[in-house]
Formats: structure tokens, C-alpha cells, sequence
């Protein structure tokens, strides 16, 4: 209510989307912030799967046309540029005034107009019935004794009558002073319109200090109610990861830890140990990486703890984070130590209320996205995903797995380096995967180009700009992995 058209509107917690909806709805820009992720998926799917009235700019030549119409004016011949920021164009409440009423020229032209119909038909009218009636005297209804032609006549008279008056209360209504009603623009029902671009950015949370009564903040590791036995973060993951392992793309190839203990490096937080294969396997050990509670992991991150395993002589490192930037995803190895990335489920942030059963996918490794960039006609590209490289830990190979296992994909065509924007998405899933939009949407859809949406194989595009590409693939469960790819 406090906003026009254009504007920014900022919505600290979301909930389930209200606020994003309204603005996209009435036109303004938003930004919504919450931190379940719950809240988040709500919102998105909600937003996307939303319709919307389609209202007139000001700024349109139909805007325009529509202004004229409402104001009984001759439109505007300004150049547009469909600027949002000049608002829609809005049904109004006149303010009629005797002042607005005299000073109004056109009812004398509306009245001159229609006095040459309804003159001769009055004559005609008191011709056949015998009377000399003036304007005002002619009665609302035709008497019971007259002829069939003196009814029509009669009838016609009243006709133009209230036409005519009902064009002069229009002019009042146009040319006197008015109110708009910024909730009721005018509606073009030829056009039905959906969410504009929008991305979704994941920062992480911030930890919350307390103060005390003189305003200083407050050690938690001192903090009343914690005892001198209660696990720190590190310790916590350690306990969780031993229990839960690390699954990875199939369920046959979990890394099960026999044992996890301390170890005392820079980086390397502990040593993991587990056997490759079911019977009679090696027993590797694993240097383990933990990333920051509340923090992203970087590529160089990654590249100083494999340095420090591959001097202890550990046979992988598994790093376990929340967040990893996205050079990271490129890193896979460095010399003889792979590097497996694990991304921990935000459910740890929980841990003090998570129980410890070993069931849930806590850590899950999920790999790079194997893709092939095609060259289309007139010196555009197309991303073809053959499927995701998953690094499998028994034989210590990178093993290709078939787009069956991606749910979707998206493709930034333009990467920044610094936000990944969605402007290319595509759905492998069995099911139709635009099923509600085109049920909200209530509108014939051409197949041919709705098939596009559900394939391996994306739109042809322009190379980009700054010369890279990013593509962001999420598994069947709910797992996602970014990857950016040079294209000159």
C-alpha cells in the first residue's frame, strides 16, 4: 500500500511467499528472506506456478488508448517504452461539482447531436396522438388507447431520450475531477502473464550473540545453562558422520566408517577409516575436512587440505560442508588423492534436537555434471547433460551415471562469477513436469515447444558475454551441484 509500481520491496521472512506474491502481482520488485528452507520452497513453488491479471502500462500505446477512452480525450502520441514506473492505467471515482457540470462544453455538442433525432420524433408523437407535449411532457409510458405507430414512435423518443443522457452523464464523469483506484487497473483479458525472472540466493545464517545488562556481549561457551560436557561443532559432525556415513548417488556405494579418530593437522580434523567392498576389501583411510558451521568452502580450501593429506599419506579426503563456492566444484583431485566433496544436510544445524539414528542423509556426495556444448546455427551453442561424474570410492575411479538421475537442471547462459541465474530450466522427471503450471495457466499449450522443457538437450543460446556458462544440476533428492564451463 505504501508503494508504486517499480519499486523495491524487502520481506525479512517470507513465510510461504504472501508478500513476493503480492509484488509480483501489482508489479513491484522484491526481495523475501527466510531461513527454513521449507518457507523457501513454498515461496518458489508458489510464485512460479502463480497467475497473474495482465494490466495496462501507462507507458503503452494500449495504455494510451485506454487512457483516451476513459477520458474522453484524443490519445496520446508520446513514444512509449512500456516503463513500469509510470504505473497502469486505473479505474477512477469522479468528484461531479456544479463548476465541472457548466464548464463542460461537450454536453451542449451532445445535445445539439441528439435534438436533431428527437425533435422531429416528438412532433410525430403529438401528430398522432393529438397533444402539443413539450420535452418534458411527454409521459414515461404509452397510453392504452393508442395507435401501434404512435407506441413506436413513443418508444424510439425514449430510446434516444435516455441515450442521450446517458452519454452527457459520461462527459460529466470525464471531465470533472477524480480519484484513481490504484487496486482496480484496467485488465487486458487477451493476455494472461506469469512470474518475471527471478533467482534464488543461499547465504548462509548468522549465529545470534546475546548481551547482558550492560549491553556486552555474551561468551557462549560460557553462556549460563551450558555444561562443561557439551560437544562443539567438529565433535558433533564427527559423531553424526560415523554413524550415518556418506551416501553417495546409489545406495550400494555408502562409505560405512569402521572407526573415526582425532587427528591432529591444520585442515585434517580426523581419520576415517572404511573398507572397499562387502567381503574382504582394503581398508582405506580417509583424511576428513569440515568446513565451517556457518560459512562456504573455497577451492583453495580444498587444494591446502589434500596437500596436508597426501603428506600424512591418506588415501581420499572427504570434505563435509554446507556450502561450496563454485570454482570448489571443479576440484576433484589433486596428484594421487581425490577429493570428495559431501554436503551436509541442514538438518545438522539441528543437532542438539536430531536424533542420532544413522538413517538419514546427513553427508551425500554428488558429483559434477557431465555435459557435452554443441554448436547451433547462426553462432549459437547448445548444453547437452549426458548425466553426473560420481567418484566411486571402491575402485577409486570417476564413474558416469545417465541423466536418469537428475530431477532437474538449469543453465546460467551468462555466469557472473558472483550469482547463478536461472534462465534456462529443464525437467527430466517422469511426470509431466509443468502438469500444474498448465493447469493454472488454463490455456492451449504448443507441444512442441513444451517438449523442449522436459529434455537432455537445451534451447539453442547466445555465447556468453563474459565467456562463461554455468550449469546447475539437483538429483532426485534434492541434492544440487553447480559447475562452470569456458565457452569462447
Amino acid at each position: 500500500m505504501a508503494t508504486d509500481a517499480g519499486d523495491l520491496v524487502l520481506d525479512p521472512t517470507c513465510g510461504s511467499g504472501t508478500t513476493a506474491y503480492v509484488a509480483e502481482q501489482w508489479g513491484r520488485r522484491w526481495i523475501t528472506i527466510d531461513t527454513s528452507r521449507v518457507s523457501l520452497a513454498l515461496a518458489r513453488a508458489r510464485i512460479m506456478g502463480a497467475r497473474y491479471s495482465y494490466y495496462l502500462l501507462a507507458d503503452s500505446t494500449q495504455g494510451q488508448q485506454k487512457e483516451a477512452e476513459v477520458t474522453r480525450t484524443e490519445p496520446s502520441t508520446a513514444p512509449t517504452n512500456h516503463n513500469i514506473r509510470h504505473g497502469f492505467v486505473y479505474e477512477r471515482v469522479p468528484h461531479i461539482t456544479l463548476k465541472s457540470i457548466a464548464n463542460n462544453a461537450e454536453i451542449d455538442v451532445i445535445w445539439e447531436k441528439f435534438q436533431a433525432a428527437l425533435e422531429p420524433l416528438r412532433e410525430n408523437v403529438n401528430k398522432t396522438v393529438g397533444k402539443t407535449w413539450e420535452e418534458w411532457e411527454i409521459p414515461r409510458e404509452a397510453g392504452d388507447g393508442w395507435s401501434a405507430e404512435a407506441k413506436k414512435l413513443h418508444a424510439e423518443w425514449w430510446r434516444q431520450r435516455i441515450a442521450r443522457q446517458k452519454e452527457i452523464d459520461a462527459s460529466i464523469a470525464a471531465k470533472a475531477d477524480f480519484e484513481y483506484l490504484y487496486d482496480k487497473p484496467y485488465v487486458d483479458k487477451k493476455k494472461v502473464r506469469v512470474a518475471g525472472p527471478f533467482t534464488v540466493e543461499s547465504l548462509s545464517p548468522h549465529r545470534v550473540l546475546t548481551v547482558d545488562a550492560d549491553d556486552e556481549l555474551i561468551d557462549p561457551a560460557q553462556a549460563p545453562g551450558r555444561t562443561d560436557d557439551e560437544t562443539d561443532f567438529a565433535q558433533m559432525i564427527l559423531e553424526n558422520l560415523k554413524t550415518a556415513g556418506v551416501q553417495q548417488a546409489h545406495k550400494e556405494d555408502k562409505i560405512t566408517f569402521s572407526s573415526i579418530a582425532p587427528w591432529p593437522g591444520h585442515y585434517i580434523c580426523a581419520e576415517g577409516r572404511y573398507v572397499e567392498g562387502e567381503t574382504d576389501g582394503k581398508e582405506k583411510r580417509a583424511g576428513i575436512f569440515i568446513g565451517p558451521e556457518f560459512g562456504t568452502v573455497t577451492r583453495q580450501d580444498l587444494v591446502v587440505a589434500a596437500r596436508e593429506a597426501g603428506d600424512a599419506d591418506f588415501d581420499v579426503v572427504i570434505a563435509c560442508a554446507f556450502n561450496y563456492e563454485a570454482h570448489a566444484t571443479e576440484f576433484s583431485k589433486l596428484g594421487r588423492i581425490p577429493v570428495l566433496k559431501a554436503r551436509m544436510n541442514a538438518d545438522l544445524h539441528m543437532a542438539d534436537d536430531l536424533k542420532n539414528t544413522g538413517k538419514g542423509n546427513l553427508f551425500v556426495i554428488f558429483g559434477e555434471p557431465d555435459i557435452d556444448i554443441l554448436d547451433a546455427e547462426d553462432g549459437q551453442v547448445q548444453v547437452k547433460i549426458n548425466g553426473v561424474d560420481v567418484f566411486h570410492p571402491s575402485s577409486g575411479e570417476v564413474r558416469s551415471d545417465g541423466a536418469e538421475g537428475i530431477a532437474c537442471w538449469f543453465i546460467d547462459t551468462d555466469y557472473n562469477e558472483e550469482s547463478f541465474f536461472v534462465r534456462h530450466a529443464y525437467f527430466l522427471g517422469a511426470n509431466d513436469p509443468y502438469k500444474s503450471l498448465k493447469t493454472t495457466l488454463k490455456a492451449e499449450i504448443n507441444e512442441d515447444a513444451w517438449a523442449t522443457l522436459n529434455s537432455d538437450t537445451s534451447r539453442p543460446f547466445q555465447k556468453p558475454k563474459g565467456g562463461r556458462i554455468a550449469v546447475k544440476v539437483i538429483n532426485h533428492l534434492g541434492d544440487e551441484v553447480m559447475k562452470v564451463f569456458r565457452v569462447e
